[in-house]
């Protein structure tokens, strides 16, 4: 059983098309709060990423947000929701917020939330680290991604192992308990070492 003191969530800053997805964040936050996981996140305010932090907080989680100095007048736009850490750049908003989390998950998100969801998932594919990483699923929103990992595996790009590296689920309660269950595989170098033996 892993144990989770906070969970680092990817999402976008904006509220997407669907209304699906900002009821999904804001459950996603009140489940963490009810099970005492406290979220780390992008710190904006706006969007998906503030309504997965207003849920944790309304429900008595603590929120720890890192967000860059670049990004503050486009995703704070009033008072910060919990902690907020303000550092220099993107690499380090990411290394910190990798840091600081027990275990991942994304959200319905552009191109900022794909990249640090796989930047994650190659982090742990490398033996970096073996957090466990999720997919809240919204609205069947990243069939689509889950299609082409499939297909990369079918075409020999993505080992059929790492298939076991992402965790999706469509209902937050579902994701969570799986997360808390999930054991990575052993990354790259944890198999390379293994093969020399």
């Amino acid at each position: 059983m892993n144990q989770f003191s906070h969970i680092c969530v990817y999402c976008g800053a904006s509220d997407g098309v669907n209304g699906e997805y900002l009821a999904g964040a804001s459950a996603l936050g009140a489940e963490m709060a009810r099970r005492g996981f406290g979220l780390v996140y992008g710190g904006g305010i706006v969007g998906l990423m503030g309504a997965v932090a207003r849920g944790v907080a309304e429900n008595g989680g603590a929120v720890y947000g890192v967000i860059p100095t670049a990004l503050m007048p486009k995703e704070v736009s009033g008072p910060p929701i919990g902690t907020l850490e303000v550092v220099d750049s993107m690499h380090i908003r990411k290394a910190r917020m990798a840091e600081l989390a027990d275990a991942f998950i994304a959200l319905p998100g552009g191109f900022g939330t794909l990249e640090e969801l796989f930047e994650t998932i190659t982090w742990t594919q490398l033996g970096i680290h073996r957090k466990p990483i999720g997919l809240l699923n919204i609205a069947g929103f990243y069939d689509p991604l889950l299609a082409m990992i499939e297909h990369s595996i079918e075409q020999g790009f993505v080992r059929e192992k790492y298939r076991g590296l992402l965790v999706a689920e469509s209902d937050p309660a579902a994701l969570l308990d799986r997360l808390e269950v999930h054991e990575a595989p052993d990354g790259f170098m944890r198999w390379m070492a293994k093969e020399e033996v």
